[in-house]
């Protein structure tokens, strides 16, 4: 007990020391990620099956589909690419699937106008037992800066005894006192309430729950869950979003075999509605036309990236028939009526339940079909299929 208590005694005097010391070039991380990241990360679909050839032909294929003009930004290897650290303590790439470099991977990855993102541990050992950054925080910091890193990802595996709050807030000094602006990811996975810290200990995004599954409505017995499930714990979170400091309901499954197309529109709706991240997780070199039109699409992507900044609200709830809205910028809403059922359904909303003015005549436009729908006045309603959404944007005439 009391080498614990000393060990702990000295953090908080690092920690303490570390704030007072920082680096003068140290960037504000309230500057970053003002919209919610876009871009894709490789778990979901290849977990450790990754290598540089593979994030290379990632990287192209989001030129090419039209992802990167559509606002996707970021490629972010996850767990796997580390095997150790070097007698100085360096952390090191796996030699056989990163012959190259981390370096010239980001270079490559830089110079298709994208962003490179990559992926360590608060604990002594990543999830998948690979190096973790406990007690090496600093020089893995100034290592990715070296590297040319732009977005960490930072897990919560063999974490201890650790406090969490303490131990992202390291990393967050880390990552400032190297200079180089880069946007930091808290995967926490809720347990410890990281919206309530998140912010102040400098990260720009923080895991809400845990893991999302490729399913619609599936639970994992350690935790993990389609996304209905993560979709529930979200809205009572609205309040401590906003721009440079995201709720993080976990990267898309959109693409992925556990989901419909439609279960894949509506969970793209969902997240954009909820001003998420939105970090694609299928193989977009190979993904259909019909989910690359989910993923491009400008109007609702542009709802997700609303500059004003607001996490949508559920404003309805008739069991399996809800309605969720998103105030926008000029002041119109962003609503989703969204199907969980398994037959098709009215649903409808009052101007009033959105908090417009329940009398006025409001344009409406369809979002996914791109279409302008007339104009209503005291509400809308439409009958929505199963497992699906209808979106809409409603903006005063």
């Amino acid at each position: 007990m009391r080498k614990y208590f000393l060990f702990c005694l000295l953090d908080l005097v690092f920690v303490i020391f570390c704030f007072s010391n920082l680096n003068a070039q140290s960037y504000d991380p309230d500057t970053l990620a003002l919209t919610p990241p876009m871009g894709w990360n490789s778990w979901n679909t290849f977990k450790c099956d990754i290598n540089e050839n593979l994030i290379k032909e990632i990287a192209d294929a989001m030129v090419s589909s039209g992802m990167k003009d559509a606002g996707y930004e970021y490629v972010i290897i996850d767990d796997c690419w580390q095997v150790s650290r070097d007698s100085a303590g360096n952390i090191q790439a796996d030699p056989e699937k990163f012959p190259s470099g981390i370096k010239a991977l980001a270079d490559y990855i830089h110079s298709k106008g994208l962003k490179f993102g990559i992926y360590s541990d608060a604990g002594l050992k990543t999830c998948q037992g690979r190096p973790g950054s406990r007690g090496y925080e600093f020089q893995d910091a100034r290592q990715y800066a070296k590297w040319g890193v732009d977005y960490l990802k930072y897990d919560w595996c063999y974490h201890g005894t650790q406090d969490a709050k303490a131990s992202y807030a390291l990393m967050g000094m880390a990552l400032r006192a190297t200079g180089r602006p880069i946007v930091y990811s808290i995967c926490e996975w809720g347990t410890n309430k990281p919206w309530l810290w998140g912010k102040e200990v400098g990260g720009n995004l923080w895991r809400t729950t845990e893991d999302i599954l490729n399913c619609w409505d599936c639970r994992a017995s350690w935790g993990g869950m389609g996304f209905v499930h993560i979709l529930d714990a979200q809205d009572s979170l609205a309040k401590y979003a906003g721009p440079g400091h995201w709720n993080d309901p976990d990267m898309l499954e959109v693409g992925n075999s556990g989901l419909t197309l439609s279960e894949s529109r509506a969970h793209f709706s969902l997240w954009c509605v909820l001003a998420a991240p939105l970090i694609a997780g299928n193989d977009i070199r190979k993904m259909t036309p019909e989910i690359r039109d989910i993923l491009t699409n400008k109007e609702v992507i542009a709802v997700d990236q609303d500059s004003l900044g607001k996490q949508g609200r559920k404003v309805k709830d008739l069991g399996d028939l809800e309605v969720w809205s998103k105030e926008l910028r000029d002041g119109s809403r962003a609503v989703v009526l969204f199907n969980r059922s398994k037959k098709s359904a009215k649903i409808g909303i009052s101007w009033e339940e959105i908090g417009m003015n329940k009398a006025a005549l409001m344009k409406v436009r369809d979002l996914w079909k791109k279409k302008d729908l007339g104009v209503f006045k005291n509400g809308y309603s439409a009958t929505v299929p199963p497992h699906d959404v209808i979106m809409i944007k409603v903006t005063q005439k």
